[in-house]
């Protein structure tokens, strides 16, 4: 490797001096090195007649063979960095709070298994905590609940887009309704995630277009709360398609006609230069499809 660095730095400064002060040994070393390189090739690569000294023939087809060849022993090193990274690194995940989405888990599960020397953290937030904390570099990669789009300042993977609907018991009003709009939510209480999560900024940002207030009797973070309390007569459930869809045995759901703003569960994270977060990032990929 180092004859082949100073055969390059010779044909590129056309001087043995000028390479020998690139290469930061003597001239007597540049030279040296290059002549064993010469024999050990079987041909001249240098005319050294003139006072610019140029490449023969030989060294003109030898020249872009040595600069790969230097490519490629670079591109082995900076993979080696890598792995070792990997071996010794640590990531911070973010996931809103109440949220279960099993194929997380398994990405985390599946990335554990490949990188077991990676170190885990995982806590839980609201999205806009957890936002302020992937772009302060506390957090590396965060689930967060969105409306209509992730944060434009952040990269993303979004994993879940669904419209909200309302999820009642047998016997309530709004059961039978064919149609449900979100002026007939204020009617009644509603039962819903807290402040902070995609599905409330949706249904807050729905209700403020339509100067809507309706009233929020109970929030919770879970859907399974949100679910029992709907069940138990207390309010009417705002979920998304795929969250009402658990409880069918129990709720009727209605898509929300006029709210037509998707409600996203999204990974964000402000970039990926880390190799542990990078290959995160690949197993989520290829859990989510």
């Amino acid at each position: 490797m180092r004859q082949l660095e100073y055969f390059i730095a010779v044909a590129e400064e056309q001087n043995f001096t000028r390479a020998a002060e690139r290469v930061h040994i003597s001239q007597s070393g540049v030279s040296a090195q290059i002549r064993r390189l010469e024999r050990e090739i079987g041909a001249e690569l240098f005319d050294r007649s003139a006072r610019t000294v140029t490449l023969t023939v030989a060294g003109k087809a030898a020249l872009e063979h040595a600069r790969a060849t230097l490519a490629a022993a670079g591109s082995i090193g900076r993979a080696v960095a890598e792995v070792t990274e990997l071996i010794r690194g640590r990531l911070t995940i973010g996931m809103v709070i109440g949220c279960t989405v099993t194929p997380l888990f398994d990405a985390l599960a599946a990335f554990h298994e490949a990188y077991p020397g990676v170190e885990l953290s995982l806590l839980e937030d609201g999205s806009d905590r957890l936002v302020e904390g992937v772009r302060g570099g506390d957090i590396d990669v965060a689930l967060i609940g969105a409306a209509h789009a992730a944060p434009d300042d952040l990269d993303s993977l979004t994993l879940i887009d669904e419209r909200l609907v309302v999820a009642v018991p047998a016997g309530h009003p709004l059961e039978r309704r064919r149609r449900v709009r979100l002026r007939d939510l204020t009617d009644h209480p509603l039962v819903c995630m807290p402040s902070g999560t995609g599905l409330r900024t949706v249904l807050d940002q729905a209700c403020a277009a339509q100067g809507l207030h309706p009233t929020i009797a109970l929030e919770a973070s879970a859907a399974d709360a949100i679910a029992a309390l709907a069940g138990r007569g207390l309010g009417v459930a705002v979920l998304s398609e795929s969250m009402a869809a658990s409880y069918r045995d129990r709720l009727t759901a209605h898509l929300i006609d006029d709210v037509r703003t998707p409600a996203l569960l999204a990974l964000v994270w402000k970039r990926a230069s880390n190799p542990a977060l990078r290959e995160l990032l690949t197993h989520a990929r290829r859990t989510f499809g």
